[in-house]
């Protein structure tokens, strides 16, 4: 099995470096995998003049996962759009249809202090929101600004589904749900607009397939409010690009650090890209500072959706609840006062775990 390694900027590289060695230490079990990296975002930009080389998307093309550090950072911040780093996670997006985007927030016993609610909210959280990645306004034509019939300048985007783009996420969602708690919450905002009473209608009727897992439905203002009051009540929550984006991100602080969250994009092929949902962070890069558990747990998703190696993904797992529960802390989940581990120690720890 073959995995590209696409580091990219800012602390990229320091936190992919300690997902790769989980990786190599799992193939000196048994595990049959490969690894190659190639350079991505701000660094494709300086190797190639491209954020995404040409050279990199062909070895995408020939692995079997992508797992993604994080791209950006201020000296590319004057650059033509086209070629910033950002454009370099977007076209990999469209060039493999991932579509579905997943995005567990996971609560551990540990470092429910760590959240802003109370522990007794928090405690225990397990959830995944399913983020439908490639449609919705964000997409959908026509959009842009013009001048109406009153000679007054508007802006215009258009929400879009088709039957088969909500479907196919439905029926993502109750496939994960059939190994997780058995039950789907989807969130749409059917009293107010068409297209997300056509995702409810579509949605109820994939359901059918599934009828051993539990469907419910939620407005999105009301999914929102419950995220913060009872956010323990959902198992897979299952919703369209804009409320799936803002939802997600709602989601990730009630773990108390956006440093521990792991993520993946699929196709239908569970062709997969893997990534911490937080960002470069050139703030703290080269200071082996940053926390590399969002990376690690982003690598046992690829073990689990793209590789089929469910063993060694909850090995990876439960490697990291060990150090959890042995102390380690990196500075961003540590508690005022107590020692702190670096990146590499953290890495280190992961690795005895294991």
């Amino acid at each position: 099995m073959k995995i590209a390694v696409l580091p990219g900027d800012g602390i990229g590289p320091e936190i992919t470096e300690q997902a790769m060695r989980v990786l190599t230490a799992l193939a000196g079990d048994g595990l049959s995998v490969e690894m190659e990296t190639a350079p991505v975002g701000g660094a494709g930009y300086d190797s190639a003049g491209d954020p995404l080389p040409e050279a990199t998307l062909r070895l995408c093309e020939q692995a079997d996962g992508i797992l993604f550090g994080a791209v950006g950072g201020p000296k590319y911040d004057t650059l033509p759009r086209a070629k910033r780093p950002e454009q370099g996670l977007l076209r990999l997006r469209k060039h493999f249809d991932l579509f579905a985007n997943l995005r567990p927030a996971i609560v551990y016993p540990e470092l429910a202090h760590a959240s802003t609610l109370k522990d007794e909210v928090v405690a225990g959280l397990d959830l995944l929101i399913l983020r439908e990645l490639t449609g919705d306004i964000y997409f959908g034509q026509p959009r842009g600004v013009r001048t109406n019939e009153n000679g007054e300048r508007e802006g215009f985007d258009t929400m879009r589904y088709t039957e088969g783009e909500i479907r196919r996420i439905a029926r993502l969602a109750f496939e994960t749900a059939r190994k997780r708690q058995r039950r789907v919450c989807s969130v749409d905002k059917a009293n107010v607009l068409e297209t997300t009473q056509f995702w409810r209608d579509v949605v109820t009727d994939a359901h059918q397939e599934f009828r051993d897992v539990e469907l419910t439905h939620m407005y999105v203002d009301n999914a929102a409010m419950q995220l913060v009051r009872n956010p323990k009540q959902f198992d897979v929550i299952v919703t369209g690009n804009m409320f799936g984006d803002i939802l997600s991100d709602e989601a990730s602080m009630l773990t108390g650090s956006i440093g521990m969250l792991p993520s993946a994009s699929l196709n239908a092929r569970n062709f997969g890209m893997y990534e911490p949902i937080h960002g470069s962070a050139p703030d703290i890069a080269g200071k082996d500072v940053a926390n590399p558990l969002a990376t690690i747990l982003s690598a046992a998703m690829l073990l689990r959706h793209s590789l089929g190696q469910e063993a060694a993904a909850q090995r990876v797992e439960g490697a990291v609840r060990k150090v959890l529960a042995q102390g380690f802390r990196t500075a961003d989940i540590a508690e005022p006062g107590k020692r702190t581990v670096g990146t590499r120690e953290m890495g280190d720890a992961v690795l005895a775990a294991l």
